[in-house]
C-alpha cells in the first residue's frame, strides 16, 4: 500500500466571517473547524500531515500544537495550486497525496477510503448539485471521462448549467503532482494558481481521471460564514443525536440537544430538552438528565438523576446520586454512592462519601464530607481566608444544623452534631452536640424607629 500524505489547506481569511479569529478556529460542536479535519485525517493512518495556514499569524499552530503535524506559511497567498506548492518538500514520491480543506469539517472517513481504492489515478471528489452556484464544473468529453474543470468566475454560459461540481478535494499520485504543479500559470480571472488546472494536464497526459461521490451532499458543506457554520452546527447535531437514538437512549425532542465533544451512554438513558454536554461526558445506565442542564468532562453512576437546570463541570458522580434542581457541581466534586446534592447547592473540590446530603442552599468548597453525613440548608464551609484555601472535614454520621459556617481549617468528629445558627471556628468532637449562638435577649418595650414627618 502507498504511503499517504494529507494537505490540509487552512489559509483563508474567512472575511465574511466578519471576526478577527481566523476562518478554521470557528467551533463546530465545540471544537474548530480544522480540528475536525484533522481527527478525520488521523483516522486514515496519513505518514505525513502537512497544514497550510496563512491569516491569523501563529494562532493556527498554536492551538493546534497537539498533533504532529507540519504547519507551514503560505505568503503570499495565491491560489490553491500555491498552496499546496508549499507542501512540497514535505511530501516523498511513491506516495498519495490527499488534499483536505480546513473549512469542511464533515467528510467522513468512508469517502475518503473510496477515493484512496485507485492509488495510480488521480481521484476527484464531485458532486451532483440542483443550485451548482459557487463551485467549478466538472467538464467531460464526449465518452464521459474527466476533462477538465473550470472555475465559475472563468466558465462559459454553457459551462455554468452543468450541475457535477468539484470540491476541491482529490487524491493524486505525488509524483504526478510535483510535476504537474511545477507546470501550473495564473492566466485566469483571479491571477491565482489554481490547483483545479492539474485535472487537464493528467486527461491530456492520458493519466486515468475518477470521481468518487459522497454518500451525503452535506459531507461537503464548507464554511464561509456565520449562518453556513450554523447550518453545519445543526447537521453535525442532527447526526449525532440520530446516532444516540439509534443505540437505544432516549431524547425527549432530538433537535434541542447540544452535544459539544463526546458523550457516551449506557443503556436506558434519558436525555430531555435543552441539554449542553460539553467535552468528554459518560453517562450510565438508567441515568436521567433534566431540562436544560449542562454536563462537562464528568462521569455519571448507574441509576442517577439530575434534575433541571443543574450546571456540573469536571465531576465524577457515583450511582443513584439525586442532583439538583439548580444544583452547581464546579470541578474537583466528587459524590460516591446515593449522595443528594439539592436545589441551590453549590459544590467545589469536595468529596462527599455515601448517603451523604445537602438538600438545600449551601456551599461546601474544599471538605472532606464522610458517610450519612446531614448537611442542613444555609451551611457554608468558610473555606478562602483571603489568601489560602483551607479543608473542612466532616466525618461519618455527623448532623449540620441549618444555616452553619464552618470556618476553615476544622474538623466535625463522627457522630457530631451542630446546633442551627452556629459558627464553627475550632475542631467539633466526636458525639457531641456543639453550639457557637449568642444568647436569645428580647427588650420589652422596645419600638422600631419612626420616619420623621
Amino acid at each position: 500500500m502507498n504511503a499517504l500524505n494529507v494537505v490540509i489547506l487552512a489559509a483563508g481569511k474567512g472575511t465574511r466571517m466578519y471576526s478577527e479569529t481566523p476562518k478554521v478556529l470557528h467551533s463546530l460542536a465545540g471544537r474548530p473547524l480544522l480540528q475536525h479535519v484533522l481527527d478525520t485525517a488521523l483516522g486514515l493512518s496519513a505518514s505525513q500531515l502537512c497544514v497550510i495556514y496563512g491569516h491569523g499569524g501563529e494562532a493556527v499552530p498554536e492551538m493546534m500544537a497537539g498533533y504532529d503535524a507540519a504547519f507551514i506559511l503560505q505568503e503570499p497567498q495565491l491560489g490553491t495550486g500555491h498552496a499546496v506548492q508549499q507542501a512540497l518538500p514535505q511530501l516523498k514520491d511513491g506516495s498519495v497525496t490527499l488534499v483536505l480543506y480546513g473549512d469542511v469539517p464533515l467528510l467522513q472517513i468512508g469517502t475518503l477510503k473510496k477515493m484512496l481504492d485507485t492509488p495510480q489515478a488521480l481521484t476527484l471528489l464531485t458532486v451532483f448539485l440542483d443550485n451548482p452556484s459557487g463551485y467549478g464544473r466538472i467538464l467531460r468529453d464526449r465518452s464521459g471521462r474527466v476533462s477538465g474543470i473550470v472555475e465559475e468566475k472563468d466558465a462559459s454560459t454553457e459551462q455554468r448549467a452543468l450541475r457535477e461540481v468539484n470540491t476541491g478535494i482529490m487524491s493524486v499520485p505525488t509524483h504526478f503532482l510535483r510535476h504537474w504543479l511545477s507546470a501550473l500559470r495564473n492566466e485566469n480571472a483571479q491571477g491565482e494558481y489554481y490547483l483545479t488546472d492539474i485535472v487537464a494536464m493528467a486527461a491530456a497526459q492520458g493519466v486515468d481521471v475518477h470521481t468518487v461521490h459522497p454518500s451525503q451532499e452535506w459531507e461537503i458543506l464548507g464554511v464561509n460564514n456565520k449562518m453556513q457554520l450554523a447550518e453545519l452546527e445543526r447537521i453535525w447535531q442532527k447526526n449525532h443525536a440520530t446516532e444516540l437514538l439509534l443505540k437505544g437512549v432516549t431524547l425527549a425532542d432530538p433537535a434541542r440537544l447540544d452535544v459539544r465533544g463526546r458523550l457516551e451512554c449506557g443503556r436506558d438513558v434519558e436525555i430531555d430538552v435543552g441539554c449542553v454536554f460539553v467535552g468528554n461526558v459518560q453517562l450510565g445506565d438508567g441515568v436521567k438528565i433534566g431540562a436544560y442542564s449542562i454536563i462537562r468532562n464528568t462521569c455519571i453512576g448507574k441509576h442517577s438523576r439530575v434534575e433541571p437546570y443543574s450546571h456540573i463541570d469536571e465531576a465524577k458522580i457515583g450511582s443513584n446520586c439525586r442532583i439538583g434542581p439548580y444544583a452547581r457541581l464546579r470541578p474537583g466534586s466528587q459524590l460516591h454512592t446515593d449522595v443528594h446534592i439539592g436545589n441551590f447547592v453549590e459544590v467545589k473540590n469536595s468529596e462527599f462519601s455515601s448517603s451523604s446530603k445537602a438538600n438545600h442552599l449551601s456551599y461546601i468548597g474544599d471538605a472532606s464530607v464522610g458517610t450519612r453525613v446531614n448537611i442542613g440548608a444555609g451551611t457554608i464551609t468558610c473555606n478562602y481566608d483571603g489568601v489560602n484555601k483551607h479543608r473542612t472535614i466532616i466525618e461519618e454520621d455527623a448532623f449540620i444544623g441549618s444555616n452553619t459556617q464552618l470556618v476553615a481549617p476544622v474538623k466535625i468528629g463522627r457522630g457530631a452534631t451542630i446546633g442551627a445558627g452556629s459558627t464553627i471556628t475550632r475542631d467539633a468532637p466526636e458525639g457531641e452536640l456543639t453550639l457557637a449562638r449568642s444568647r436569645q435577649t428580647t427588650l420589652k418595650g422596645w419600638r422600631r424607629p419612626q420616619k420623621k414627618k
